[in-house]
């Protein structure tokens, strides 16, 4: 059976650019899914919502959310991005709406949505799916390529694109590498810190917004909201020096210190003074004097700068003034491991990008052959910027093998 081009992936980067491709072409277009199911990794996204982009209409400032292939993404940005894909699915009937943080999801609420319009789009457009029937084997010819899958069917292709996602990138690697790419190991992106300590327990669910993040053993630093879990901490702020960290902490073996600044937009020295000044008589304990760090938060840090609960604002030591502030300020935190986001799984590594052209998507060593979303070593911070790599990815690859 002979196919213009074969998708190997049905997640967000492979089916984006199947419709793409046979939007814009009368090319024949399959898709092969490994699993039972399209766009698991859409579905479960941002609580089943799908945080599909980022309200960052600006290409550079948009590529820098990138740890790995932000130089690379600033042209194909250019060309598709953040403002392209809240255009492409309007046009499709899905309104996308914007939170406070810059995320955004469609106004459904649901992912489902998400994942109803790009199989429609597919159907509509005549792209052929086939799931449960993962590629074994690519091998290329002279102007054609041979697959193979394990369902025992053979086939044969113009053009090929790989787009098997990260929680899948060694079988997706294994097949770039057979044909003679590079690969970059693959390591977790975007996760969550192992952390066991007084200060956090039976604090699950709070959070404070803005805290910055540093590791005490490198030179790296996040800033973002801080939110306590049952396993330890997360929040923007942890995922993103997990992501702008990955190998570095990966080479730690995910043991580490951090300091955690709760305050870094206040003047927690100053505001102790003033207390100390017009609120003597009153305990510290009696509530937070900082908006952003909640009572119980609040009550475990006075506890670990050695302040009791009955302790009034004028009878605060300097020694115990300094305490606090450093709880405050540089509260360190031992890091013993760490754990996936919630559902979702984010990886660096797989195709290195020197073999690819990101104008088209296409492997610079074979023609014909394509590569879209995580199976190459980008991977962004989290945000909804994963996503727009795969639309922008799937954009360009699509693209050109339909003009071809």
């Amino acid at each position: 059976m002979f196919v213009d081009l074969i998708v190997v992936g049905g997640g967000a980067a492979g089916l984006f650019a199947a419709i793409t491709c046979a939007e814009n072409s009368e090319k024949s277009v399959l898709v092969l899914e490994k699993t039972p199911r399209l766009l698991h990794k859409v579905k479960i996204s941002g609580g089943g919502r799908c945080n599909v982009t980022h309200h960052c209409f600006e290409p550079r400032e948009l590529s820098r959310n990138y740890p790995r292939g932000e130089k690379s993404l600033i042209g194909p940005m250019h060309r598709f991005g953040a403002a392209d894909t809240v255009d492409w699915f309007a046009g499709r009937g899905v309104t996308l709406k914007t939170e406070a943080d810059g995320r955004m999801f469609p106004d459904t609420d649901s992912s489902q949505t998400i994942v109803d319009t790009l199989i429609g789009a597919a159907d509509a457009a005549g792209v052929v799916i086939h799931t449960s029937e993962g590629v074994t084997s690519i091998i290329k010819n002279e102007d054609t390529f041979d697959l193979e899958t394990d369902a025992g069917n053979s086939y044969m292709a113009a053009n090929v694109l790989i787009a098997t996602g990260g929680t899948r990138i060694d079988a997706g690697a294994k097949l770039a590498a057979r044909l003679g790419h590079e690969l970059q190991p693959p390591t977790p992106s975007l996760f969550t810190f192992k952390v066991t300590d007084p200060r956090l327990d039976g604090l699950l669910g709070l959070s404070a917004n803005p805290a910055e993040v540093s590791i005490q053993q490198s030179k790296l630093r996040s800033r973002g909201s801080v939110l306590i879990t049952h396993w330890g901490l997360s929040g923007p702020g942890i995922l993103k020096i997990s992501a702008w960290g990955a190998r570095e902490l990966a080479a730690l073996d995910y043991r580490f210190d951090i300091s955690v600044n709760w305050l870094p937009d206040a003047d927690p020295a100053a505001v102790i003074a003033e207390k100390r000044i017009n609120e003597g008589k009153r305990q510290l304990s009696s509530r937070s004097p900082f908006a952003s760090i909640p009572k119980r938060l609040w009550l475990r840090l006075l506890a670990a700068a050695g302040v009791s609960d009955t302790l009034t604002w004028s009878r605060l030591s300097k020694q115990q003034a300094n305490q606090l502030l450093s709880q405050l300020t540089a509260a360190s935190f031992r890091v013993n491991g760490k754990s996936t986001n919630k559902d979702e799984f984010v990886t660096c590594g797989g195709v290195d990008l020197n073999g690819i052209n990101f104008r088209t998507m296409e492997s610079k060593l074979v023609p014909g052959l394509y590569f879209a979303g995580e199976v190459i070593d980008v991977d962004g911070v989290t945000g909804g910027f994963n996503f727009q790599n795969a639309w922008t990815n799937g954009f360009h690859a699509g693209s050109d093998i339909a003009a071809r």
